[in-house]
């Protein structure tokens, strides 16, 4: 069906594009180290450094403390065993127990000092993620997935506060526990100790190649989690429509091939995991059957003690664990660096900035467009610019009907009042104040705007319209808002405006979600007032009503107002005609209605769509 398809292409273009930026950010950080990468989780750890240097400080004492066992196990094997001393083995029995009951109260005082700040980072990381999302620019969120975004926020913090809580941790216990445990064992039988000592350049040079390679599966498997996200998020935001067109075997296609290019990367993951394990368990257990070996022909020669090495082998194979978690240290040390890579994708995005323009003064009030000219940032460099050369002056207190063709760029325009995008050269100003010379957060008080698509969020109706007004505003505004937005209706619902609205609103109505953003638009009483066709979900009368009541706020405001109707160009004091991406006329309705044939065309086909 068209409608479908063309969503499937653009849902297709969107991945093509996602693909296209991470490949290049891949290949950017592609010279970045593990631990360079790491390292720029230190500010969020820093807080918690002295709970986890201790706890790692405790974890080391722990892992040594288990190293003292074998060392006991050789006095009692060549003392109380020797002697046939009963009383000797029992008190051995009792450092052992002793010192088991130490290692696992070490690590659970480790384990009890990491957790809770460890998920103040991870909270504290969401957190800002959050934050920095709020301040990117739109042009931003045109280019991301939502469910790459999502993924970040979950799934890569995850995996950051389990490296944390972890693998940072025993990197280093297990890295000081096998330099002590070598120690240890070359001091009893430096022999012996070389013999076991073979297998380590093969296993550093395996962990080095695993380690290149598993950094771009890993990054491929997360990048394809996030991919997956995406398609489960547009699948329930959009079940309407794909119940509607009877394409939920499409829609589980989809996910099905993209799941299973999922299962794909993970398995590599596992093959990769699965042959560096079998290298580390393989050659250390071989090394230590050839040192068992070596070791027992030197007991029955005489030239070694059992108790050492009862103890030696005690040792080596107290660094079993400590050596066989290298592999699994290392593969969620590289899951880490590539979550950490691509959450600073998101936070190493610049958040709209703060601009002063200098210049000429300006004296004109109202909203003005000086010589306005906008093209996207990521568009191809010889595309054309979207608006050229935009010159418009809305007089203090006037309404302004903007018209055009579909595809004109009248959302746009719309859109670069509130500083939603950037223009690319000329200024707006509001009552002769350069917009980019204000403070978003006051711009935004005194612009609202309410959109053709109207969105409403998993809240109360009230609190759905009072976003638009001050935290002090109260019920007298949200019913006068209600009001004017002859939205009423939301007093007859089950709890009233406590009522919840639900995700995106969709328990409601087109007709009247798009008066709660209207509403929205109007409660705070803007001196300026952006409105992209806010009634084109309403019926006739309902429409009809609301103009009549809008009517009264915009006699007290200065509007902008998207206009596909005559009855709503008729709200309006005057009208701007958008073509080609220029103003092509100015006048009243009627005026250009004679003069301009274009404008005339473009009515004469909405008189006909209404009839």
């Amino acid at each position: 069906m068209p409608t479908t398809d063309a969503v499937t292409k653009d849902r297709a273009g969107t991945e093509d594009r996602a693909g296209t930026r991470d490949r290049a950010e891949r290949v950017h950080r592609a010279d970045r180290s593990t631990v360079r990468s790491l390292l720029r989780l230190w500010p969020y750890v820093r807080p918690v450094r002295v709970r986890l240097f201790t706890a790692a400080f405790i974890a080391v004492v722990a892992s040594c403390t288990g190293l003292v066992i074998p060392l006991v196990l050789k006095w009692m094997v060549d003392g109380p065993v020797a002697g046939h001393d009963p009383a000797g083995v029992w008190l051995g029995a009792l450092y052992l127990l002793l010192l088991g009951l130490a290692e696992a109260v070490l690590f659970g005082l480790r384990r009890w000092l990491v957790a809770r700040p460890l998920a103040g980072v991870e909270a504290e990381m969401r957190a800002g993620l959050f934050r920095h999302l709020q301040r990117l620019p739109v042009a931003f969120h045109d280019r991301w997935a939502s469910g790459q975004l999502l993924s970040r926020g979950t799934t890569d913090l995850m995996l950051l506060r389990m490296f944390l809580a972890f693998p940072l941790t025993f990197l280093l216990v297990n890295g000081v526990t096998i330099l002590v445990g070598v120690a240890i064992m070359l001091a009893q039988e430096w022999t012996l100790g070389l013999v076991l000592l073979a297998p380590a350049v093969p296993v550093v040079i395996v962990c080095w190649l695993f380690e290149r390679r598993y950094s771009e599966v890993a990054r491929r498997a997360q990048d394809q989690v996030g991919d997956l996200t995406t398609v489960v998020e547009e699948s329930v935001l959009g079940i309407r429509i794909i119940k509607g067109f009877g394409r939920h075997r499409s829609q589980a296609r989809a996910f099905r091939e993209l799941s299973g290019s999922l299962r794909g990367t993970e398995l590599v993951k596992a093959r990769l995991l699965a042959s560096i394990w079998a290298v580390i368990v393989t050659l250390p257990e071989l090394a230590i059957g050839a040192a068992l070996v070596l070791g027992t022909c030197q007991v029955a020669d005489g030239r070694l003690s059992a108790g050492t090495l009862v103890a030696f082998l005690s040792t080596a194979l107290a660094l079993r664990w400590p050596i066989d978690s290298i592999g699994f240290l290392l593969a969620m040390s590289q899951e880490a660096a590539t979550a950490t890579e691509r959450y600073f994708e998101v936070m190493d995005a610049e958040p709209e900035t703060e601009t002063s323009k200098g210049g000429e003064a300006v004296t004109d009030s109202g909203l003005r467009f000086h010589s306005v000219q906008f093209r996207y940032p990521d568009a191809p460099a010889d595309a054309t610019s979207v608006l050229e050369r935009i010159d418009l002056h809305i007089r203090p207190g006037e309404s302004m009907a903007l018209v055009g063709a579909t595809g004109t760029g009248k959302t746009t325009l719309t859109a670069l009042v509130p500083r939603l995008h950037e223009v690319t050269s000329g200024r707006i100003t509001l009552d002769g104040r350069d917009i980019t010379a204000m403070p978003r957060e006051e711009l935004r008080e005194l612009v609202a705007v309410a959109f053709e698509e109207p969105t409403l969020f998993s809240a109360t109706v009230g609190e759905n319209v009072l976003m638009g007004a001050e935290d002090t505003a109260g019920q007298a505004e949200l019913d006068r808002a209600l009001a004017v937005a002859q939205a009423d209706f939301a007093h007859a619902l089950p709890q009233g405006t406590a009522t919840q609205v639900g995700e995106q609103g969709l328990s409601l109505s087109g007709g009247q979600r798009q008066r709660l953003a209207l509403a929205r638009a109007v409660v705070g009483r803007p001196r300026f007032l952006v409105l992209d066709d806010p009634l084109s979900a309403l019926d006739v009368h309902t429409e009809a009503a609301v103009e009549a009541a809008l009517r009264r706020v915009l006699a007290e405001t200065t509007a902008l107002i998207v206009a596909h109707r005559p009855s709503t160009v008729l709200l309006a004091d005057r009208v701007a005609l958008l073509s080609g991406g220029r103003i092509a006329a100015v006048g009243t309705h009627h005026e250009l209605l004679r003069t301009n044939p274009e404008y005339a065309h473009l009515m004469s086909g909405a008189e006909e769509d209404e009839r």
